[in-house]
């Protein structure tokens, strides 16, 4: 059985170690991140698996089904033995496939509050804010979360989409434990960022990283090193991200169970040096 703890350690705010390979709990919910899994059953047994396979960092939002998410992570995992549940406030999900930020400071912290009891925890491990509301002040929503911090409601804290230039402001506030940004092979939009959380110790939560383009199409980049690895390219592309930085935490997510034992498969690939420059140009080649 693969096993994620393969992929290092991670600490997330210098204090919490994780394997590197964690899971996004966005894809247990229904269809358009809206209502509950087509499959529950199936659902609950893919979270069940995640301690067996080594993941032990896992991470939603409360705008996940909405609700749906979390309350899944408890039922699957509660008590969370050796697990770092993170989740994320500041994004209300109106309607399948339609979200928007709401970063009033009152109701973050109480979005904070409500995954708290929702997850069945004390404190939260990692909350992050989902996304900074252009329309509400970025100072106000910044104390809003150092108060959370203070409050002991959370123990570290995190960002998600957001510029180096956010991020230094947000530092002058409250320690940044994480940022997740879109990151992927092929969308390198975010590389600033990354050089920036490297420099400075901050996890980098790569959202949709198995995205791969063409590079994944039968004789395409990924699919001739996939078969000389024998592992699906998914795989190949998660291993890619591993390599790419020691502070790149991917968390690729599923509602199967087979598929998450694939992509555990990645914590166990070594890429060679010209394996991944080479699979770095191509990804920056379609890139553009």
């Amino acid at each position: 059985m693969p096993s994620a703890a393969k992929s290092g350690t991670f600490k997330i705010g210098g204090e919490i170690a994780v394997s590197r390979l964690g899971f996004g709990a966005m894809r247990i919910t229904g269809a358009g991140v809206w209502g509950p899994p087509q499959d529950k059953a199936e659902a609950l047994r893919t979270l069940g698996a995640l301690p067996e396979l080594g993941v032990d960092f896992i991470d939603t939002a409360d705008s996940y089904g909405p609700e749906v998410s979390e309350n899944l992570i408890r039922e699957a995992l509660h008590p969370y033995k050796n697990l770092l549940i993170a989740t994320k406030g500041g994004l209300m999900r109106p309607g399948p496939g339609n979200c928007v930020p709401n970063g009033d400071p009152k109701y973050l912290v109480t979005a904070a509050h409500k995954s708290r009891e929702r997850l069945g925890v004390e404190t939260i491990a990692l909350w992050q804010l989902h996304r900074i509301d252009p329309k509400v002040p970025t100072g106000e929503q910044f104390a809003a979360v150092k108060s959370l911090l203070a409050d002991g409601v959370i123990a570290h804290a995190g960002l998600s989409e957001v510029s180096v230039s956010e991020i230094e402001a947000a530092r002058k506030v409250f320690p940044v434990a994480t940022v997740q940004n879109k990151y992927n092979l092929v969308d390198r939009a975010s590389e600033d960022v990354l050089d920036y959380c490297e420099k400075h110790g901050i996890g980098f939560i790569p959202w949709f990283p198995l995205a791969a383009g063409d590079l994944s199409a039968p004789g395409g980049a990924l699919d001739k090193i996939a078969h000389a690895h024998k592992v699906s390219p998914g795989a190949v592309a998660l291993a890619w991200l591993l390599k790419r930085s020691a502070v790149m935490l991917p968390i690729p997510g599923t509602s199967k169970q087979k598929h998450l034992e694939e992509n555990v498969t990645a914590a166990e690939i070594t890429l060679s040096d010209e394996e991944f420059k080479f699979l770095d140009g191509e990804g920056r080649h379609q890139n553009k």
